[in-house]
């Protein structure tokens, strides 16, 4: 799916965003006067990273300054230093439904921890709404900070991952958060 940095009334809103090497690849920060609004795993191709970044969020211009709070957030994450996110999100593209798992979610798969579809289902109050949670996870804006990568299949198996590399990239950062737990 395309996030645009639009509001849901389709008028256009400001944006900046950053481009941060991690570990797992390029990852493109993208945010508006209100937080971040959009995580992405960006081409590793550095040609291809900023118009990938400009093609998905359109409007928005690159401001390495701007973006340098979330940034270091990232890359505190990747060390694993730095959970839970604490940064202003802007999620007025997200529908209420998807607001209220994506809360759930941030308040009960803590770093390192995974939950199930079924459960967070559940957490978010909606205990028959497993599918809709798995919807919601495919079309989060904001992997890492919504960390759906967390979230598993109830007989184990981790289930889909929307990002490159899907459920390589996935177990690779189950991985790491697992490492940095211990």
């Amino acid at each position: 799916m395309r996030h645009s940095v639009l509001r849901s009334d389709s008028q256009p809103r400001a944006g900046v965003f950053t481009l941060v090497d991690t570990p797992v690849g390029p990852v493109a920060l993208v945010k508006t006067s209100a937080g971040l609004c959009r995580v992405m795993f960006a081409p590793r191709d550095a040609r291809r990273a900023v118009p990938a970044v400009v093609r998905e969020c359109p409007g928005a211009v690159r401001d390495n300054r701007a973006c340098r709070v979330e940034a270091r957030a990232l890359k505190r994450y990747f060390r694993g230093e730095r959970e839970p996110f604490d940064l202003p999100l802007d999620l007025d593209d997200v529908t209420p439904f998807r607001r209220r798992v994506y809360a759930a979610l941030r308040a009960h798969a803590p770093y390192g921890r995974t939950i199930t579809y079924a459960e967070l289902a559940d957490a978010c109050g909606s205990p028959c709404a497993a599918r809709a949670v798995g919807a919601a996870m495919a079309h989060n804006p904001l992997p890492l900070v919504v960390p759906c990568h967390r979230v598993t299949r109830s007989d184990g198996a981790l289930g889909g991952f929307s990002a490159p590399d899907g459920v390589e990239l996935k177990k690779r950062l189950l991985r790491l958060e697992a490492r940095r737990r211990e």
